[in-house]
């Protein structure tokens, strides 16, 4: 209890230095699902003064992943002798006509697993099936299919492969600046993804885009602190990148979990949700391990199938709109009946 009463105390206190930081109206966007959860669950923004406005940006990886990729994940599982395994969030995402909820609900053989390497257990252990493992994500996810792919190449496990659908977070950052759709005068970046990446991408946008960032972490105090480090930033006229979750978070990262990546993925352009193809935001599987990859493999064809006509969840994720001006919400889109990615997942 006393620690409680320690941090209730820290977090009023930091709320009070934000506020006497914040002279003008500023514009934070975090790129973190986990932050967005953490500030509702939390009701951060209720501490915060009428000045600052907190934008969530396309940091929920489950609402990134586009319409068609979502499709592929469908046909796939439309397929008798394949089963697709996935995350639970992906189960109820909705693609052009319908999810893989609903194939499942038909018979589909799809399995929802906690890990790519229980994926490939699953394959291992049933030999006689296809087993297609749906990996969506950022840096944070993806050098976890990268340690997958490796022994499954070294165990020969044909029958294993994977929908890629990792994304990177700083090359959608450097659009939604480049964009200029919403002013955002600094990014709350990604503790999980800080922990894999550093402080250097940062450091690029900021340099180019003159914006400074801050990593945080998920408490209320980490959140906060971060906040109170962009504010005075902005007061100051500063641009730098600052890490307020040194428990975590290296100045260089994981520089094991990027060889592993390096040594399986190739960056290529990606297409995502409410941002469309950007350059070089996106992995894919290197020649050595193509035939783990489930778009060759099965033969996969672009799709550019758009979103439900009343979802907004694109602008959403570019902080254009709040999920409350979308017309549907909690309307004709709940989470018993989504239209879009951003009512499914928590992180949404």
């Amino acid at each position: 209890m006393p620690e409680e009463v320690a941090l209730a105390k820290e977090v009023r206190a930091l709320a009070r230095q934000i506020a006497r930081a914040v002279k003008k109206p500023v514009q934070f966007m975090e790129v973190c699902g986990t932050h967005a959860h953490a500030v509702g669950r939390l009701g951060l923004r209720q501490l915060l003064p009428e000045k600052l406005t907190l934008l969530s940006g396309p940091g929920c990886p489950v609402c990134v992943t586009p319409t068609g990729e979502i499709d592929w994940a469908l046909e796939l599982a439309a397929t008798p002798e394949i089963t697709v395994a996935t995350f639970g969030d992906m189960i109820r995402v909705p693609g052009s006509r319908q999810s893989l909820a609903d194939l499942r609900a038909q018979g589909a053989n799809i399995q929802v697993v906690y890990s790519p390497m229980q994926a490939l257990e699953l394959a291992v252990e049933h030999s006689d099936r296809q087993w297609v493992f749906i990996g969506v994500g950022f840096e944070t996810t993806a050098p976890t299919v990268a340690a997958t792919i490796q022994p499954a190449a070294r165990q020969g496990a044909d029958n294993f492969s994977v929908l890629c659908c990792h994304k990177l977070i700083p090359p959608a950052m450097r659009a939604l600046l480049a964009a200029g759709e919403v002013r955002i005068d600094g990014f709350l970046a990604p503790g999980h993804v800080s922990a894999i990446l550093g402080l250097e991408p940062y450091q690029a946008v900021a340099d180019e885009y003159h914006v400074p960032c801050v990593v945080a972490g998920f408490e209320a105090h980490d959140i906060l602190r971060a906040l109170l480090a962009l504010a005075r930033q902005v007061r100051e006229k500063r641009v730098a990148v600052e890490n307020e979750y040194e428990r975590t978070v290296r100045p260089e990262g994981n520089p094991l979990a990027r060889a592993v990546m390096e040594e399986v993925f190739e960056i290529v352009d990606a297409r995502w949700r409410g941002l469309g193809v950007l350059p070089q935001s996106g992995y894919a599987l290197r020649e050595k391990y193509a035939r783990f990859d489930a778009v060759r493999r099965y033969g996969l064809r672009p799709s550019n199938a758009g979103e439900h006509p009343l979802c907004h969840c694109g602008e959403v994720l570019r902080g254009v709109r709040r999920p409350l001006d979308c017309p549907a919400f909690a309307d004709a889109c709940t989470p018993e009946h989504p239209l879009g990615p951003c009512m499914v997942s928590s992180e949404g």
